[in-house]
């Protein structure tokens, strides 16, 4: 399964906003006395600036756009920003960059970039797969814009080059998005990705010529790539109905995927339809062979969570025929089904069916009813079953998350009784790979201060004792785990629930407070898990900086129940779960108000902006990373659809209500007083994000800068930076994500009260 997103009364309401008006100093009541004007001249003159006064780009309102929600008109006065092959919405990001890049093109950026490359400047890897005859990995040297992929016979011999997506543009903006090999290890289907879109050409390589078959896939998204057994050919989704241009800088409705089956040799136009929905436009259709080969798993997603199930049998001793007949197994979008294995017709599954923190199930296809179902492995009491493979042909190594730490078991597959279990620090496994006919697994472990160590283990050995294959290493001689502090603290929300937060820095005596980056996410039940970030370490070394992540509602730490508190209705949740978290590190003295910056990106960028907007005076920076911005409109581009399960449909009126009280768009207001003045705030987007279009971003961007231009209480600036030839963030080359890296810590030092600094 993928997650989405590897992520809100008056009856007529001017400009668009609801109860504030966007320019109140225009709008000003002639009611308001000189007594009271003098009193707010002097309240802006004892507001000292920091910064000079910024001249913003006049964003057109256009007050004849509006919807009517249940009654409720809603003036949309930037809609032509929504438009990004207009030359007024290409003026507009023009004008935008001209003012953000000279901002942060100053000579301490230069000095952070420097260090960024030298600290970016060593050897990753990822873990080691088997397919056929061969083990495959990634590797980067560096500052290698991709991943090279890399080829062996044996873990001993030397590897080498089997596929680079470096050699395929000259600025590393095509990555190899995914793939996967045909059972008997002869072909490789992999997908590439331009310039960050999630849009996929699917490419076929002969493994031991080491050259491409003829033909490309194209207008494939969101799709597996599943071989049959035989190694004729796969099952991928696509959309080929998708009218006008696929290249990310759409903003055109994802609809009507359907599955289709490819011979390998065959060209596009010769490809079988498997399965389509005509009646079911935003359905995703997802295939798995199962291990045997007999059966194609079929899941169905809507949207981010729950999904229904399908399977056919396949007969590999003919042609694929069109339509295969489909037996639905799961009817209702109740729950969450994961194929883990089968044997025969007993197919086991990873299910929050009845169990909010996950168990495993065994349903026989020939007698499928819920009353015959069979749990394997029980649900866990508190931790959260996360994932689980297959592999040693009758083990299930399972990953739970406990209190946001990965937890790595074995069960039998026979009885799902634990038979062993992996003994790690406090961190995460990132990726594992292993398959059902191997007794090899390989896991990769991170944490916030280990960039990775890959685990090797060997089934038939039987002590549980997985041995290092190869440690990641900084390229710093001075790095010492040891002169880091890792803790994991427990704080009450508003509402009194317990929030985890993980706070990480330099060994020091809290004196003072420090300056200290607050990372959120809070949604679609993904877990902020302990991870390594370069640049988070920097930001620990150059400004003496802490970073604290809380676990926000409305993720996936403490499983569904977690979940559903922070999303639909419940997600007002989220944001006092980050509001609470900078209050108990302003509390506790770790930092202050004018010394935090909070930052998130996708749903988190939501967060950022949401937060802003209901606490001004708690933040003293912002970064906003292609954010999910106007609440109301979000549903009507690219795969915004998919959101409905997290954020709620702005259609139905119970959701609008809630949706139109939080959404970052409709909420800016002119500061009106030295408290309400918004904090420095970077807001991120990119020109080919078709996950979340920068059309969020740049609508807020102008909402947010008309509402403070003529408050005399507003000096700290609202920037907006938009980068070219890059998306939401997979595939993003490592040039971009160090200037994406350096603009973020400069803007961070430029704005931020840091009292020392080392760069």
């Amino acid at each position: 399964m993928m997650n989405w997103l590897s992520l809100t009364q008056k009856r007529v309401i001017t400009c668009i906003l609801p109860r504030i008006q966007i320019k109140p100093f225009r709008f000003f009541s002639a009611k308001v006395t000189i007594e009271s004007d003098k009193k707010l001249k002097k309240m802006a003159e004892s507001s000292q600036p920091k910064f000079a006064r910024f001249t913003y780009p006049e964003a057109r309102e256009d007050h004849s756009i509006s919807d009517t929600f249940h009654g409720v008109e809603m003036k949309d006065v930037y809609r032509w920003l929504e438009d990004p092959d207009s030359v007024e919405t290409q003026q507009f990001v023009n004008e935008e960059n001209k003012i953000s890049q000279p901002f942060l093109d100053c000579d301490e950026r230069k000095s952070i970039y420097e260090k960024l490359l030298k600290l970016w400047n060593y050897e990753k890897y990822g873990c080691p797969m088997k397919h056929g005859n061969y083990y495959y990995f990634n590797k980067n040297s560096g500052l290698q814009n991709q991943s090279v992929l890399y080829q062996q016979k044996t873990l001993s011999d030397e590897p080498s080059v089997f596929l680079d997506p470096n050699a395929l543009s000259e600025d590393g903006t095509i990555a190899l998005s995914q793939i996967s090999f045909s059972e008997n290890g002869k072909y490789m289907a992999y997908g590439l990705s331009e310039s960050g879109s999630d849009w996929v050409k699917i490419h076929v390589r002969d493994v031991e010529k080491g050259k491409d078959v003829d033909e490309v896939l194209e207008k494939v998204k969101f799709s597996d790539i599943s071989w049959t057994k035989d190694n004729k050919g796969f099952f991928y989704g696509c959309y080929l109905d998708q009218e006008g241009k696929t290249d990310g800088s759409e903003t055109k409705q994802n609809e009507n995927q359907k599955l289709y089956y490819h011979y390998v040799g065959k060209s596009q136009k010769e490809d079988i339809l498997i399965a389509e929905f005509p009646d079911e436009p935003t359905w995703r259709i997802q295939s798995e062979v199962s291990d045997c080969g007999k059966y194609l798993i079929i899941p169905i997603v809507k949207d981010c969570r729950d999904n229904i199930l399908y399977y056919s049998e396949l007969d590999t001793t003919s042609t694929m025929p069109s339509k295969l007949k489909m037996h639905k197994i799961i009817e209702k979008f109740e729950a969450d089904y994961d194929y883990i294995t089968n044997i025969g017709s007993k197919v086991y599954l990873r299910t929050n069916k009845n169990a909010p923190n996950y168990r495993v199930i065994v349903i026989d296809f020939e007698n499928p009813s819920e009353s015959n179902w069979i749990t394997l492995i029980p649900e866990h009491e508190k931790d959260v079953l996360d994932w689980v493979k297959c592999v040693d042909d009758d083990k299930l190594v399972l990953c739970y998350i406990q209190d946001v730490k990965s937890a790595l078991q074995v069960n039998a597959l026979s009885d799902g009784k634990s038979i062993g279990k992996f003994n790690l620090d406090i961190g995460t496994i990132v990726s594992l790979s292993g398959k059902k006919k191997y007794s090899e697994v390989f896991f990769n472990f991170s944490s916030f201060l280990n960039p990775g160590t890959i685990y090797h283990y060997d089934f038939t050995s039987k002590d549980f004792q997985p041995k290092i294959h190869r440690e990641i290493k900084l390229n710093l001689q001075d790095f010492k785990p040891t002169n880091y502090d890792v803790k994991q603290i427990f704080y009450n929300s508003k509402d009194g629930t317990k929030i985890p937060m993980f706070i990480v820095q330099k060994h020091a005596e809290l004196t003072k407070p420090r300056p200290c980056l607050l990372y959120g996410y809070g949604g679609f039940n993904i877990s902020i898990q302990p991870t390594f970030s370069l640049t988070g370490l920097l930001f620990m070394e150059t400004f003496n900086g802490i970073i604290a992540y809380p676990n926000l509602r409305g993720g996936g730490e403490y499983g569904e129940k977690w979940h559903n508190s922070g999303r639909l209705l419940n997600k007002q949740n989220v944001f006092d779960d980050f509001h609470a978290a900078a209050e108990y590190l302003i509390d506790n003295n770790y930092t202050s108000k004018d010394r935090l910056v909070i930052q998130g990106g996708s749903n988190g960028g939501l967060l950022v902006c949401a937060c802003i907007n209901q606490r001004p005076d708690l933040f003293g920076a912002a970064v906003a990373q292609v954010g999910v911005l106007d609440m109301l409109r979000f549903h009507k581009f690219t795969i915004g659809h998919a959101w409905c399960s997290d954020y709620g449909n702005p259609n139905e009126e119970e959701h609008f209500k809630n949706l139109l009280k939080y959404s970052p768009l409709h909420n800016v207001r002119t500061p009106q007083t030295p408290k309400e003045e918004y904090p420095s705030t970077l807001i991120l987007t990119a020109d080919h994000d078709d996950r979340v279009s920068p059309l969020h971003s740049l609508k807020f961007a102008a909402a947010l800068q008309t509402a403070v231009r003529n408050s005399p209480f507003q000096n700290n600036p609202i920037l907006l930076r938009v980068y070219s030839k890059a998306g939401h963030g997979a595939g993003k080359p490592t040039s971009k994500k160090i200037e994406e890296a350096a603009d973020v810590l400069t803007f961070i030092l430029k704005t931020l009260n840091i009292d020392q600094f080392n760069i």
